[in-house]
């Protein structure tokens, strides 16, 4: 067991909170078919990073914006077996509202849906895609997690599950606790994860104060 304080936690959604593997395989794969790439390499590739970061490396001539729109059109769309992942529900709703935010590679329109269709409770802050400029692995997105919640990133706790994500949160300050859900401990230790967990069930709230934070219990698989 360990014990981790923080005063606030930054959830990733993909992979940590929410399950759309499935989803997100069918459309990146429908995807690199229509353009002739290798769709096991391009749904790698697109895991953890915005969607218009991925169009724009495999695509440097393509329209851009277009292909994003279609893109999020068909993930938004496709959310049949979307799920919430273990541990997440309970831990949304012990930890109090305002300590915690989501952190999503996804647009905000997606991300909506996503959490939705998993069941899991809207987020009070909520920083996606649509709302910055540089995504994950740049530290951007979890800076701003940070600054909604008014609290320093060294104060925060990240959950993520990609190497992207990971190297995002470390470059903002703040400690990562990385899953299993998607990668393998090689990447997410050599990104920087300071805690490594199968998924959020081995996460629980151990207590929580106004003034000193929270208090998690963390179960560590070796």
């Amino acid at each position: 067991m360990t014990l981790i304080q923080c005063g606030a936690v930054l959830f990733d959604m993909d992979g940590v909170l929410v399950d759309s593997t499935p989803a997100v395989a069918r459309v990146w794969t429908g995807w690199a078919l229509k353009h002739g790439f290798v769709p096991e390499e391009v749904v790698h590739k697109a895991h953890g990073r915005p969607s218009l970061a991925t169009i724009r490396e495999l695509l440097p001539n393509g329209d851009h914006e277009a292909e994003n729109r279609e893109v999020e059109r068909r993930e938004i769309e496709d959310i049949a077996d979307v799920v919430a992942l273990p541990g997440a529900p309970e831990l949304l709703q012990a930890i109090p509202p305002e300590r915690w935010a989501v952190v999503t590679s996804a647009s905000r329109a997606l991300a909506i849906v996503r959490l939705r269709a998993a069941g899991l409770p809207a987020p009070k802050h909520l920083v996606t895609a649509s709302d910055l400029q540089r995504g994950k692995p740049f530290p951007d997105p979890y800076l701003k997690g940070a600054e909604i919640l008014g609290r320093e990133p060294a104060d925060c706790v990240v959950a993520e599950d990609a190497a992207s994500g990971v190297r995002s949160g470390k470059a903002a300050g703040a400690r990562v606790l990385a899953l299993r859900t998607t990668s393998v401990d090689e990447e997410l230790l050599s990104a920087g994860a300071n805690w490594i967990a199968d998924d959020l069930s081995a996460l629980s709230l151990e207590a929580k104060m106004n003034t000193t934070g929270l208090t998690f219990r963390l179960r560590e698989k070796k």
